[in-house]
């Protein structure tokens, strides 16, 4: 007894029957296996992302080097074939991306 209140031996609410106790972990197997399917395709994205990210920053990395030995060889005295074109106006050689910049900035 607790404050005055008497338990009272029986049954209250509802007991689980054991196929309701399959069910329950059946559902509970199928919520992990789909829980590691999108974990899997979240991580394959994440270390596509990675990879993409990685190129882009080789790429980075080779304009970087590329445009440092422009600069070293005009501290020679030297100027690139690359920066000729540029400065002759010669549209062939340049790069498409780079061709409209100017353009834009030249009507500014």
């Amino acid at each position: 007894m607790v404050a005055g209140k008497v338990k009272k031996p029986g049954k209250r609410g509802r007991k689980p029957a054991k196929i309701d106790l399959k069910a329950k972990l059946e559902r509970s197997r199928q919520s992990a296996r789909e829980c590691r399917a999108r974990k899997k395709l979240r991580y394959q994205y994440l270390e596509e992302l990675v990879s993409s990210k990685e190129r882009a920053i080789c790429a980075l990395r080779e304009e970087l080097e590329m445009y440092k030995q422009w600069c070293s060889a005009m501290d020679q005295g030297k100027i690139p074939s690359e920066i000729k074109a540029l400065l002759t106006g010669d549209e062939q050689k340049i790069p498409p991306s780079s061709g409209t910049k100017k353009n834009k900035n030249v009507q500014s």
